[in-house]
């Protein structure tokens, strides 16, 4: 059995999908990109900009599922451009300071045409 997670604090599911589930004691999130829950938009420009955005929305849902960013234990990456690998590395690494298992690839076209997405599985 599994549990819906969802939070006003980070953006509503664009399609037919959950923020995050959490079955056991594992929460799995959904991707999140660097949609501002607040406006509902794409701010950020830059793939540091949108990168903090990403990292801010999914320890949000991720406190909304009773946990933080320092349980997490894999994400997947996904980057527009891997030239891009650096500065989205870079703060990427402020926010996932216990240095999860991760994979990072290269996407032909991510949604809302945005420069990265990032999914977590996190301990509860």
């Amino acid at each position: 059995m599994s549990t819906k997670v969802y939070t006003k604090n980070a953006p509503d599911a664009i399609g037919p999908y959950s923020q995050a589930v959490i079955t056991g004691n594992l929460v799995f999130t959904s991707g999140q990109i660097a949609i501002n829950p607040t406006t509902g938009a794409v701010e950020a420009t830059t793939i540091e900009g949108q990168t903090e955005q990403i990292c801010q929305n999914l320890a949000n849902v991720l406190a909304a599922a009773g946990t933080s960013l320092d349980k997490a234990v894999k994400t997947v990456c996904f980057l527009a451009d891997m030239g891009d690998f650096a500065k989205f590395n870079e703060i990427y690494g402020k926010y996932f300071t216990s240095k999860p298992a991760r994979s990072c690839v290269a996407a032909k076209t991510l949604p809302k045409n945005v420069l990265a997405e990032v999914e977590v599985i996190a301990e509860i």
